[in-house]
């Protein structure tokens, strides 16, 4: 089996070798560089399978290179997880919006991003893997194929939006809080704050254009897939 390719983005040197050395370790292939340009050239080229993007980048930032790649078909579904020594809420929640799938605030620990990379990872494969379509109305979900359908026009979503509209769409009727969400999408334990899922709900809710509607607010409670 191909080991699954990582890019790391950091313009530490210290940090990049911890990552080199623990990635390599659990058997990645891994590529380092230190700015926001190599980082976009470098995810064109190789096309890994997972970016890990510091914040804090001399030339082009971290958001700014999210944004990017984000926005170019070639390197929208790779995984983006951001490395911050940010902790506010309002970084996050910008990456997150910016399209970004998880975050680790630094200073880590090596096993802490081993597990967190393994499970974003185990994840995309499943979802790859799984072939269900889910028919709601005009709003066709096919998970095998990561694609959505709107009247037959395709809808571009971040791994994230794609996750929460499945698990809410598999349960139509049912109401989850945010935290269930969470665990859902990212699994257990993951520190994202509330409003990050509230971002996530309102960019859904631009792309899915007439379908918004889907989606519905539970006050002071969550969301759930309208019935």
């Amino acid at each position: 089996m191909a080991k699954a390719k990582i890019l790391a983005v950091d313009d530490e040197e210290d940090l990049l070798e911890l990552v080199r050395y623990t990635l390599t370790r659990e058997g990645y292939d891994v590529t380092c560089v230190e700015t926001g340009e190599d980082c976009i050239r470098q995810a064109r080229q190789r096309q890994p399978d997972l970016i890990l993007l510091d914040l804090m980048l001399p030339g082009i930032d971290g958001l700014d290179v999210c944004k990017a790649l984000k926005g170019e078909d070639k390197t929208r579904a790779i995984p983006i997880v951001m490395l911050t020594a940010k902790g506010d809420d309002a970084d996050i929640v910008t990456g997150l919006e910016l399209g970004a799938d998880d975050y680790i605030t630094k200073p880590f620990s090596a096993k802490v991003l081993a597990a967190r990379i393994k499970a974003i990872l185990r994840r995309r494969d499943e979802a790859e893997a799984d072939d269900d379509v889910i028919r709601r109305g005009n709003l066709l979900i096919n998970r095998g194929r990561r694609e959505v359908l709107i009247k037959g026009k395709a809808v571009t979503l971040t791994f994230s939006e794609f996750e929460i509209l499945a698990h809410l769409a598999r349960r139509p009727g049912w109401v989850f809080t945010r935290n269930q969400i969470v665990n859902a999408v990212k699994g257990d334990d993951y520190p994202v704050t509330e409003r990050s899922i509230d971002v996530q709900i309102v960019g859904l809710r631009k792309k899915l254009g007439e379908a918004a509607d889907c989606i519905e607010t539970i006050r002071g409670v969550g969301y759930r897939f309208r019935d």
